[in-house]
Formats: structure tokens, C-alpha cells, sequence
């Protein structure tokens, strides 16, 4: 999922509908209000931040993004009307990942948000490790301090899934389109019960799947 937060309605419908069309699940918010709203159920891939917006400035957003465990390596990629170098080296300096002045090209921007998502991704088939707990895609293995942990191939995926992004919130629906698909025709506690079996088979492992009350599930390291 890409968040786009765009206060103007005509580049925001535009850059909705490009993205969607190429296969990149996109939703834009018109205000900040909306887009904290949104991003408190789960973070995206990637965001699309225009500057100068109501309620809130950009730049701003971008320094809270930062500051906060869960969005600090969240790519971001500006899209402003300020195209100084200037503009470009505070928006750089500030965070940001890349930076697209208006107009822009649609396919220069395809071609960057592939690019930075590609960046963004982890090595394939790096391992994924937080804490003691260490999963490794290439050999279908987990782990749990050394100690390997026989999964089922679900609950494999489900924390495949959780580890791409520690700290990240996932509601139960992206849980069960990732996981399952999106053509699954079951309900969310499936999810539930997965996470729960998941906990047990981890051992001292378990408590860092943490429950986000009313949203879904997230992965942290435990203190």
C-alpha cells in the first residue's frame, strides 16, 4: 500500500489513478488530520508527501515520521511545487528519500517509486532477525535464540509478514489478504487463532507479537 497526502484534488485523483492502474495499491488523503487517522491502523510502503498542505506543514510530518519507532525508515518521496535546490536539499536533509518537484512526469514517477521500493525491500533472501528470534526465507527456517522452531507454512508467512516491518502496525484484513489472499473467504479470527499457536511455538519469543487493540498485530523487541 502507498499513502499519497496531496491537498490538490486534480494531481492527487491523477497520481491515484497512474499508480493504481500500474498494479501500486494506492489511497491519497487530502488532509493530515486524515492521513495520522489512517496511518495509526497501519504504515504503508512507501508515501507520496506534498509540503505545503492544511493543517500541517510537510516538512513537519516528515520530522514526526522520523522521530517515531515505527515510520523512522519509511521511504518517502516529496512531491512539491518548491523545485529550488534549496527546497530539494532541506526536504533531503530532512528525510526524505527522494524528491519530485511539479510537474512531473507520470512515468518518471512510476519509475522512481519502483526504485525506491526496490531500495526499500529487504535483501532477498536476507534473514530476518529481531531480538533472538531469527527467520531465514531461503531455508524456510526459524529460529528462537539457535533453537529451531517447526512452523506451519501460514504461520511462516504470518511472520514473514510481521518481521518485514518490526514496529509496524498490520490490521487483520492485510493480514489476511497477505497471507491467505485476497480471495479468502474467512473472517479475522483466523488471524487471531494463528497468532495465537504462533506465540506458543515461539517460547521466550512469543510476547514480541504484541496486540494492537481493535486494529491488528505488530512485531517489536521486547525490553
Amino acid at each position: 500500500m502507498i499513502f499519497l497526502l496531496e491537498d490538490d484534488g486534480s494531481i492527487r485523483n491523477f497520481v491515484e489513478y497512474a499508480l493504481n492502474g500500474s498494479g501500486l495499491e494506492t489511497r491519497g488523503f487530502e488532509r493530515p488530520s486524515d492521513f495520522w487517522r489512517e496511518l495509526a491502523r497501519g504504515v504503508p510502503q512507501l508515501l507520496l508527501l506534498d509540503i505545503m498542505l492544511p493543517e500541517e506543514d510537510g516538512l513537519e510530518i516528515l520530522r514526526k515520521l522520523r522521530a517515531r519507532q515505527d515510520t523512522k525508515k519509511l521511504p518517502v518521496i516529496m512531491l512539491t511545487a518548491r523545485g529550488t535546490e534549496y527546497d530539494k536539499v532541506l526536504g533531503l536533509d530532512s528525510g526524505a528519500d527522494d524528491y519530485i518537484a511539479k510537474p512531473f512526469g507520470i512515468m518518471e514517477l512510476l519509475s522512481r517509486v519502483r526504485a525506491l521500493l526496490r531500495r526499500a525491500g529487504p535483501e532477498e533472501g536476507a534473514p530476518r532477525e529481531l531480538g533472538g528470534l531469527c527467520l531465514s526465507a531461503a531455508s524456510h527456517t526459524v529460529t528462537v535464540y539457535g533453537e529451531e522452531v517447526a512452523l506451519t507454512n501460514k504461520e511462516f508467512e504470518l511472520l514473514s509478514l510481521l518481521l518485514s516491518k518490526p514496529g509496524a502496525v498490520f490490521t487483520r484484513d492485510r493480514i489476511l489478504s497477505s497471507v491467505w489472499g485476497v480471495e479468502f473467504d474467512g473472517e479475522s479470527r483466523t488471524v487471531d487463532v494463528h497468532i495465537r499457536t504462533l506465540r506458543a511455538k515461539l517460547g521466550r519469543c512469543g510476547d514480541m507479537i504484541r496486540t494492537v487493540r481493535g486494529i491488528g498485530y505488530k512485531v517489536e523487541e521486547t525490553q
